[in-house]
């Protein structure tokens, strides 16, 4: 049995556009660098010398990435947290004030704290193919607000202007998706994975894409931990004599919503899942809930499907 080692030093980094403010713990000392190459060097040198295993950072934004490449090819633990639990770590000490200085000594102080493993840091491949599917999904929503706006004004040049503006934003979309397209399609294993995905019901092409790109744990957790990361796995809630309530959270809202729609297609046209869902409502579930039901369904078939390596062969989904 591996007994893990106890961290002596960790740090925690506070990102910004312009500098990034770093602590260690336990000893509290913080110093800033500026967000550029010599920064970073200089960061670097710092934690070695102060015998520095983990380092941890909030997931928020971009401007953290060129220092956790380089932490990461420095041999540094690096671990890319949610910032919900940080700021539960700051309720749960008690404290209210919030400076870029006292933000990363709450970091240092909880990467030192958190005793589990830090997970994976995505691939510069699986950076680039998210930032494609944000901006997709960016072009999208600003095309349907495009839409929402032409039907309240009137006059030809408005419309016109309107129209200019979704057509505009339509051929960037179709180009992200030809791009996304492309580097799935010269990937065998993402080429795979797609393949695999589409075979499943109410799983198309836009929804097969996105979970590769916003969920590249697909086949490497279990079902618990991929429905979790995906935001559909039903959490408990009960005190005192009240019954206990489930209920989803967290998660990736894109994700989700993504298999959501899936969800509404595979109940509609696949025999099994529309038996299961309207066995769900006679059981008087409402129907977002027997929706998410399914999409749970559909999430795991695909984290197993994809596991085992095989296309959906029109077995049933009772997971």
């Amino acid at each position: 049995m591996t007994i893990a080692v106890p961290l002596a030093v960790a740090a925690g980094v506070d990102a910004g556009q312009r500098f990034l403010d770093v602590a260690l713990a336990p000893s509290g000392q913080t110093f800033r660098m500026p967000n550029l190459a010599d920064g970073i060097a200089e960061i670097i040198a710092r934690l070695e010398r102060s015998g520095v295993r983990r380092v941890v950072l909030e997931a928020i934004g971009p401007y953290a990435e060129p220092l956790v490449k380089a932490l990461s090819v420095a041999g540094f633990e690096v671990g890319i947290v949610n910032p919900r639990r940080i700021k539960a770590f700051r309720e749960a000490e008690g404290g209210r004030a919030k400076t870029d200085r006292l933000d990363a000594r709450l970091i240092a102080r909880f990467a030192l704290t958190m005793p589990e493993t830090l997970r994976p840091l995505p691939t510069d491949t699986q950076l680039e193919l998210k930032a494609l599917s944000l901006r997709r999904r960016q072009l999208t929503e600003m095309i349907a607000m495009e839409k929402t706006r032409m039907k309240q004004v009137r006059g030809t040049l408005l419309l016109d202007s309107h129209r200019a503006a979704i057509a505009a934003l339509s051929a960037q979309c179709q180009a992200i998706e030809a791009e996304l397209a492309r580097r799935i399609g010269d990937d065998a294993e993402l080429r795979r994975v797609l393949h695999i995905l589409k075979s499943i019901p109410g799983i198309g092409e836009r929804v097969a894409t996105l979970l590769i790109t916003d969920l590249p744990e697909l086949g490497q957790r279990d079902r618990k931990a991929i429905a979790s990361l995906a935001g559909l796995a039903p959490h408990v809630s009960q005190s005192g004599a009240a019954p206990p309530r489930a209920a989803i959270a967290g998660g990736r809202p894109c994700v989700r919503a993504a298999l959501y729609m899936a969800a509404l297609v595979a109940a509609r046209h696949h025999p099994k899942l529309r038996d299961d869902y309207n066995a769900l409502r006679l059981q008087g579930k409402p129907g977002k809930v027997a929706l998410i039901a399914i999409a749970r369904k559909l999430l795991v078939t695909a984290n197993a499907l994809v596991k085992a390596d095989t296309p959906y062969q029109g077995k049933t989904l009772d997971t």
